[in-house]
């Protein structure tokens, strides 16, 4: 199969859409996040969205097939929440091998099927790896500023044993993503470093931050330009952002670390801001329109969508992208060995 590496000199590609809407429109109950498995389970698990790749595997592979029907190179495993971290809301720390190689296993089947289907157009999973739900930088307590949550050690940690079983499962490459913590980041980059090293092997890795507000910072307070030097001393594949802002938003910002950056410059943006209810209202042609703009400045070699966009924003995005060149990169950079 083509290496990734090489198809990104040739042409923009698509990375799927939003995991979280389409299992939205499932409108899945207690028990079924529960199935037959945990249902007596003494903790509440609605709402625990990576438990589905045991309990509802179909859906999973079916949300898969419709971003890959859709045109999408890339898909991401549904994995965001999947560390011992995230998971301990749960109780279900020890299930978080399972949950990421399950995860990885459901999408690379799918991924084979249309491989094979359509040999020119190869398609690749990445194992998505979310920022936890706890931070580094930052004190959750407004009266002790200097207390943290988590060590660097224990997002490690916790971040290896998910890179791991993300491998095992079949993931293509890596997807560092909705980074609002550098240090966070940093901790699933040096894991994954690990990783590589004890197996002697390369694995392209996507990094992917979020500006949280107008300001142009992430939420530990880095702009856009000083983000991308925080984690350029990493050989990864390509370097972005995603989730918190809609395409327009975004402009600025990919501006600059694509004027500044020798990586692959990547966007995953959400389908507009969130109206009063929260829910994402901007129509699959608003979005691709937007978008637009990253192609004619040439800014972007990925592109995708975040909260709220579904197989139809990804369609409209990948008609769009047919139309343009990507961002030339240099092709004898050390991350494309």
């Amino acid at each position: 199969m083509e290496k990734i590496e090489d198809i990104l000199q040739k042409r923009i590609l698509v990375l799927d859409g939003a995991m979280g809407t389409m299992l939205q429109r499932y409108k899945f109950e207690e028990e079924d996040f529960r199935g037959e498995r945990f249902k007596d389970w003494e903790y509440p698990l609605k709402g625990n969205n990576d438990l589905l790749s045991l309990t509802q595997p179909q859906a999973i592979a079916d949300i898969h097939r419709k971003y890959f029907e859709a045109g999408a190179d890339i898909v991401e495993t549904n994995t965001f929440s999947g560390t011992t971290i995230a998971m301990a809301d749960y109780h279900m720390e020890d299930l978080v091998y399972e949950l990421n190689f399950e995860s990885a296993r459901i999408a690379k089947e799918v991924a084979n099927e249309f491989t094979a289907k359509e040999p020119h157009k190869p398609r690749f999973v990445a194992g998505s790896i979310g920022p936890t739900n706890k931070t580094a930088s930052m004190s959750p307590d407004v009266n002790d500023p200097g207390f943290r949550a988590i060590s660097f050690d224990e997002l490690r940690e916790a971040y290896k044993q998910q890179v791991e079983a993300l491998l095992d499962g079949g993931s293509d490459l890596l997807l560092v993503e909705t980074i609002f913590d550098t240090l966070n980041a940093k901790a699933a980059l040096f894991a994954i470093e690990e990783v590589k090293d004890e197996r002697n092997i390369d694995v392209p890795i996507m990094v992917s931050g979020t500006i949280t507000d107008a300001s142009g910072r992430t939420l530990s307070g880095q702009t856009a330009e000083a983000f991308l030097i925080s984690v350029s001393h990493i050989p990864i594949l390509s370097v972005g952002f995603n989730c918190a802002l809609g395409a327009k938003q975004l402009v600025p910002h990919l501006e600059v670390i694509s004027a500044k950056s020798d990586f692959a410059t990547s966007a995953h943006p959400n389908a507009g801001l969130p109206n009063a209810f929260g829910e994402y209202d901007e129509t699959p042609e608003q979005m691709a329109s937007q978008i637009k703009e990253y192609l004619e400045k040439g800014l972007v070699n990925i592109v995708g969508g975040c909260c709220g966009t579904t197989p139809e924003h990804i369609k409209a995005i990948v008609e769009l992208t047919k139309q343009y060149s990507p961002r030339k990169l240099k092709p004898t950079h050390e991350t494309h060995v």
